[in-house]
C-alpha cells in the first residue's frame, strides 16, 4: 500500500481514536499510576507507528511497528487488570 505520510494510514487513525479513548476514559481514575502507565501506552502505538512510517527503511518501519503491537498488549493486559479489580 502506498502513502504520503502516516496521517493517510488507517491503522495510525485508528491507534489515534485508541489513544483519545484511553483519556476520556481514564480521566477521573484516581489510580494515577495506572492511568498514567495506560495513557503512555495507548499514546506509544500510534507514535510508533507514525515514527516507523517517517523512517527510510522498509527494516526500521517494521522494527516500529513491533514496538507499537508491544505497546498493544501492554494496554491490552491493563485493561485486563482493570476490569479483575473494578468489576
Amino acid at each position: 500500500m502506498a502513502y504520503n505520510s502516516f496521517e493517510d494510514l488507517e491503522v495510525w487513525k485508528r491507534a489515534c481514536n485508541l489513544a483519545v479513548q484511553t483519556y476520556e476514559i481514564m480521566k477521573n481514575c484516581r489510580d494515577y499510576g495506572l492511568k498514567d502507565q495506560m495513557t503512555r501506552a495507548a499514546v506509544s502505538i500510534a507514535s510508533n507507528i507514525a515514527e516507523g512510517a517517517e523512517r527510510d527503511s522498509k527494516a526500521e518501519y517494521i522494527r516500529f511497528l513491533h514496538i507499537a503491537k508491544g505497546s498493544a498488549a501492554e494496554l491490552r493486559t491493563q485493561v485486563y487488570i482493570v476490569r479483575k479489580i473494578n468489576p
